[in-house]
């Protein structure tokens, strides 16, 4: 049930997203978005297949498991189910956020993410260009919280089609009234908030990791308002592996594989 019930909610999202893009675009791009198209979603069948022929829906599972034999530190505290739920959305967010911490800070991780990063151009489907490899690992690493904690089934569920509501929200190449998008940052990462996490420019990418809401970020000291350059004429990605023409699925599959080139990110 999990997941088509995240299939639905991210098809609904993708939609919605792509048709609000055309209308109103908050920045041109820069590439043939049909070709990017291609790309991002091979990407995304290929991380759906490939969970699918391995470990299914394990957080869940998981989940379903501690439920039954009164697993982790939630049945230790003997939270009712609606505690349950709010902390560990709260708890999982953050775990999130350190793991995109991570993957920009351990090499080995970055090899993977660099797959997300090289994506010049930002729109909804960005939210679904990842490496089926991250995407093991992070499930693997959600499930293993999902264990410790004992994570209600219910409020797996209803975090993993947050994550992606959200993450397609705000990787969206949308604009937003300014007045709209002033009140929703408080609460929420918009597409501005996070496009600056997206820049060539070394202490942008390294700010801004939070996938749902701002909160972590500014506690943590890694949140900035505005990024050096306009949003709309921002440059994106990472420079050295820019290219005039969008990657290939193979090319970006075998990226992690190949040596690591300079990230030549800028400082303004």
């Amino acid at each position: 049930m999990e997941a088509w019930l995240r299939l639905g909610v991210s098809l609904a999202m993708l939609v919605g997203l792509a048709v609000w893009e055309r209308q109103s675009p908050r920045r041109v791009l820069t590439q043939p978005q049909a070709m990017r198209w291609r790309v991002n979603l091979g990407l995304a069948a290929c991380n759906a297949l490939g969970v699918r022929l391995s470990v299914g829906a394990i957080a869940v599972q998981a989940a379903v498991l501690a439920h039954e034999h009164a697993w982790g530190l939630w049945h230790v505290w003997s939270l009712s189910p609606v505690s349950n739920a709010v902390l560990s959305l709260l708890v999982l967010d953050f775990a999130i956020y350190l793991q995109h911490v991570a993957c920009h800070r351990v090499p080995w991780l970055w090899r993977l993410h660099l797959v997300h990063h090289t994506d010049s151009d930002v729109d909804v489907t960005t939210s679904l260009r990842f490496h089926p490899l991250e995407i093991l690992l992070s499930l693997g690493y959600k499930t293993v919280l999902v264990l410790l904690l004992g994570v209600h089934p219910v409020a797996v569920i209803i975090f993993e089609v947050l994550l992606h509501a959200t993450a397609q929200l705000h990787h969206s190449n949308i604009a937003l009234p300014d007045r709209v998008a002033g009140v929703l940052q408080y609460g929420l990462i918009t597409p501005d908030t996070h496009r600056i996490h997206h820049s060539v420019c070394a202490a942008e990418m390294q700010s801004n990791f939070g996938f749902s809401v701002p909160w972590w970020d500014r506690l943590c000291g890694t949140y900035r308002a505005q990024p050096v350059h306009a949003h709309t004429t921002m440059p994106l990605g990472v420079l050295t592996y820019q290219r005039p023409t969008p990657w290939r699925l193979t090319q970006l599959l075998a990226l992690p594989f190949r040596p690591v080139v300079a990230t030549g990110k800028t400082t303004e």
